[in-house]
């Protein structure tokens, strides 16, 4: 059944929050077209909450883990949860570095017993649960000092009195925490050649926020404050190609396809020849950088997530896709046909000091991710 209730506040007045006033839970089910499965995400303000419910939108699972998320939680391959958690004394780098920074990454068991643990205070956004057991994510570093002048656009009255420019090195840990692997972002890129957007904080350029690696041995990176994606070769460490502001727009998650198309949330912030931002899961072609598919909303203001935010293709060929700042997870047929919708009805304030930058109530989450039944043999 679809959940078609008010949400009035408890003493019965309406609620204040506009998107509870809304239908949350279930609104929309396809059974014949949905891939079916189970959805997993974690809330930002669910203090450590992390859920995953059916395709009917009931709660199949729940864990309990002992930090807030910083970003992310998945299943792995051997059926426990990889949790992207926030280190509690993460390196303070400049005021914003609390939304965003993680550091404290567990394995749990179904059962929620932690079987290990690794803790980086420099790590933001994303990470990857490689098939190996070992872990891909991104830290931040600072910018060498003969390089900070080569940044350029972004807002300079915004710049820190100390004059430290924050930049990306994307490495893997093995299972012993030893990093195995490491690539910085200014060995290979000029910090003038990739300007900031105008009105962003520069105090972090490029802002790595999504890092996958694919079966080819590429790396994908997210450039967030300079609109791009680049994929480099794990190997060498050579930029193989780089997608710009012409083709993405402050960008999340990218991920490369079976057939060598990369699937990406455009999250539509600045996006080039476009007054009205918008939101759209975007599919392109690095050979060509043309687009090969995209989702946007029939009307498209209606589909905007101006931070965080997901797409993940699934085994029937819809497409999962997560508009993180209303706590929508939806899926869509390759026609573009909304077969499953699911609102996250759980709001809460985002804890000090975040809550100095996003004030309210919120039933955000970072990305969110299905799985097929076999995938979770232990329900």
């Amino acid at each position: 059944m679809l959940d078609t209730a008010s949400n009035p506040s408890a003493d019965g007045a309406p609620s204040q929050i506009t998107l509870e006033r809304r239908r949350l839970g279930l609104t929309a089910l396809d059974g014949n077209r949905t891939a079916g499965g189970y959805t997993l995400f974690a809330r930002q303000t669910g203090g450590g909450v992390v859920d995953m419910v059916d395709i009917e939108g009931k709660t199949a699972h729940q864990w309990q883990m002992p930090v807030r998320p910083g970003r992310d939680a998945v299943i792995l391959p051997n059926g426990n949860l990889g949790y992207n958690g926030s280190h509690a004394t993460s390196a303070a780098l400049y005021p914003a570095w609390e939304l965003w920074h993680g550091g404290d990454f567990y394995e749990a068991t179904p059962e929620g017993e932690i079987v290990w643990r690794h803790e980086d205070i420099y790590h933001h956004h994303d990470a990857q649960w490689l098939p190996n057991g070992n872990l891909l994510y991104t830290v931040a570093a600072e910018l060498p000092a003969h390089l900070a002048p080569r940044i350029c656009g972004g807002d300079p009255r915004k710049d820190g009195a100390d004059g430290i420019f924050q930049s990306d090195i994307v490495k893997e840990v093995n299972r012993k925490g030893e990093t195995v692997w490491e690539w910085k972002i200014w060995d290979h890129i000029d910090p003038a050649d990739l300007p900031v957007h105008p009105i962003f904080d520069r105090r972090h350029w490029p802002m790595i926020n999504g890092v996958s690696e694919t079966r080819t041995g590429l790396i994908l990176m997210s450039l967030r404050t300079t609109s791009g994606v680049i994929a480099v070769e794990k190997a060498s460490g050579r930029i193989v190609w780089h997608a710009g502001p012409e083709v993405v727009a402050q960008q999340h998650t990218p991920i490369m396809m079976e057939g060598g198309s990369v699937l990406v949330f455009d999250n539509g912030n600045m996006r080039m020849g476009s007054s009205n931002p918008f939101s759209r899961a975007l599919e392109f072609d690095p050979a060509t950088m043309e687009v090969t598919w995209a989702y946007t909303d029939p009307n498209a203001p209606s589909f905007f997530s101006p931070f965080m935010g997901s797409a993940q293709r699934l085994w029937n060929g819809n497409t999962l896709i997560c508009e993180s700042a209303f706590g929508r997870l939806f899926e869509v047929t390759p026609d573009g046909d909304t077969v499953w919708e699911y609102v996250i009805p759980d709001f809460a304030e985002y804890p000090a000091p975040l809550n100095q930058f996003i004030k309210g109530d919120h039933n955000t989450c970072f990305r969110a991710h299905r799985y097929a039944a076999e995938q979770v043999p232990w329900l």
